[in-house]
């Protein structure tokens, strides 16, 4: 619930953005332990917000993918007329304005398939079964992957929350989300566009000097107090830094 507050107090908080209509959604599975107890603050919380979406499995690493799946059929069963879907993590900071006026730019029409982010490419499986990201041969054979986004936060039209959606209930799951989600684009014969330079980092960049988080959609590796003080002060000085 800490970081989901501090989202909602920073780059999610909706009253920021007064130009575009943008939904902010929250994407859970069930409590691994103490489920009772952490479920009633979790109905509690969606109460006071109502921006969580929850389906019944585990809430845990390894499924990740599920996640992102609900996610994907959340927006195709009850947004479907959305211009575009943007994945997060947690632990990113997001410039807003940038993603839709430089990226997105909502003057021109929407486009359609279409997804885009960090591109991974000539990456393969991890057969190390010590590895959180182990990979069995027997859910995917293959020695690479297709090329796929990174999954700290990526960004599609909204036209491939169904497609993508779909698509999946004929590939094996595997737990790395990002990874699957590069396999769903191969079935779907749509290849993920390459975005501008330097828009979407993987890795964690310093906040120093501010004004270089203007020209970018995420930084990874920023969140709760760190996201915090890093928003505050770059909402504070964007009117004469971007």
């Amino acid at each position: 619930m800490i970081s989901r507050n501090i989202i909602r107090e920073t780059w999610g908080d909706l009253s920021n953005y007064k130009d575009i209509a943008i939904i902010r959604l929250f994407l859970v599975g069930q409590p691994p332990v103490m489920t009772s107890a952490v479920q009633r603050l979790l109905e509690e919380e969606n109460a006071r917000y109502g921006d969580i979406v929850q389906q019944d499995f585990h809430d845990t690493y390894t499924n990740l993918t599920l996640k992102i799946l609900m996610g994907m059929e959340w927006v195709a069963k009850f947004c479907p007329n959305a211009s575009y879907v943007m994945k997060l993590d947690n632990d990113v900071f997001l410039n807003v304005n940038y993603l839709v006026h430089h990226l997105l730019h909502p003057e021109l029409p929407a486009r359609q398939n279409y997804l885009t982010g960090f591109l991974v490419c000539y990456t393969g499986p991890i057969r190390d079964k010590m590895s959180k990201w182990y990979v069995p041969e027997e859910l995917y054979p293959g020695d690479t992957y297709p090329p796929y986004p990174s999954g700290p936060g990526y960004v599609f039209s909204g036209d491939m929350a169904t497609k993508i959606y779909q698509v999946a209930q004929g590939i094996p799951i595997i737990n790395i989300e990002d990874a699957y989600i590069g396999l769903c684009l191969y079935r779907l014969n749509i290849p993920p566009t390459r975005s501008p330079k330097n828009m979407f980092h993987g890795e964690k960049i310093d906040y120093n000097p501010p004004h270089v988080f203007c020209s970018v959609v995420i930084v990874h590796h920023y969140e709760r107090e760190n996201l915090q003080n890093v928003w505050l002060d770059f909402w504070d000085k964007k009117t004469w830094t971007c």
